[in-house]
């Protein structure tokens, strides 16, 4: 297998920041550029394992036919195995026309992709991608290949965002509705944060007046959200809404520092975000009115790792 994880070093992304902007080339001017495409996605707290068995890539010239490239290799891939800054190439250095391109496909073999629950062990559930096998995955949307250069791009998977029950008569146990955004790797970069679960459980706990904040879920210790822009109201996650969603969703970990937890999210293009944190569930395929703490404003430089205040944030 050709294929291995690999941890983006955020502060190696900043050379060569000519090879992802300005004018591209017209694919029919016989120039070429390489470009590289890896997968990465956010966690998800519901599953332990959600293989999505991709084995074809394919790009689209603004101005000529779709370019394939067969991915021998990754049926196997847990794409849960691929957060915090993780990911894993689908092609390495692939030449190519230089110019703008418009789509992305990932084409899906059905049959071999599945998800296991977090709750269930080892018990598998089919997962149906719908035209996944046809016209797969797609990703609309502008990109540059530059002349004479290598561009790294990410495709970001968010398996929370994207899987959801049927609940009765469907083509499988779960359902894929995917959720894809595609960067430059030259242009990102990623927040870190932790969060005092205990103290914030602890003060949930404390008050019996009719203004009392809901108590944390059981044995969950809650998500940092990330939402687009400074100043964003934040909102809980249904796949159902068109406009409001979080970016991103992560649920958070252990820090092997600290009594805190951690998060971190990747892949982040340079901008203003919103950072919040609940600690209560939040159904993706229903409005949940969550209660969040911690809420403030992170900018995010392309290269580096933005350091988010603690949450709950101090006086």
């Amino acid at each position: 297998m050709y294929r291995s994880l690999r941890l983006i070093g955020i502060s190696a992304l900043t050379a060569g920041v000519a090879a992802c902007g300005g004018g591209g080339s017209s694919s029919d001017s016989g120039e070429t550029g390489t470009v590289s495409f890896g997968v990465t996605d956010a966690p998800a707290t519901e599953f332990s394992n959600v293989t999505v068995a991709f084995t074809e890539i394919r790009l689209k010239p603004e101005d000529g036919d779709w370019i394939s490239f067969p991915l021998d290799g990754f049926e196997d891939q847990n794409l849960l195995e691929l957060q915090g800054g993780v990911s894993a190439p689908l092609i390495t250095d692939e030449e190519v026309p230089a110019g703008n391109y418009t789509e992305l496909r990932l084409i899906v073999d059905t049959d071999n992709s599945f998800v296991k629950l977090e709750s269930e062990g080892d018990s598998t559930y089919t997962l149906a991608v719908p035209s996944g096998e046809q016209s797969g995955l797609k990703l609309k949307g502008d990109f540059i290949v530059a002349a004479d250069t290598s561009t790294d791009f990410t495709v970001d998977f968010d398996v929370h965002k994207s899987i959801v029950d049927p609940q009765g008569g469907s083509l499988a146990d779960y359902l894929l509705k995917p959720s894809m955004r595609l960067v430059n790797n030259l242009e990102v970069g990623s927040i870190s944060g932790l969060v005092d679960y205990a103290q914030i459980n602890s003060t949930r706990g404390e008050d019996d007046t009719e203004d009392a904040l809901a108590d944390c879920a059981l044995n969950y210790e809650g998500s940092a959200y990330v939402f687009a822009g400074a100043g964003v109201q934040p909102s809980d996650l249904n796949v159902n809404n068109d406009t409001g969603n979080p970016l991103l969703v992560l649920p958070v970990a252990p820090d092997d520092q600290s009594s805190f937890y951690t998060y971190t999210a990747g892949f982040l293009p340079a901008g203003e975000y919103t950072i919040s944190y609940s600690c209560q569930l939040d159904d993706n395929e229903r409005d949940d009115e969550l209660e969040f703490d911690g809420t403030q404003n992170v900018t995010v430089v392309a290269g580096e790792t933005a350091q988010a205040e603690t949450i709950p944030l101090t006086e």
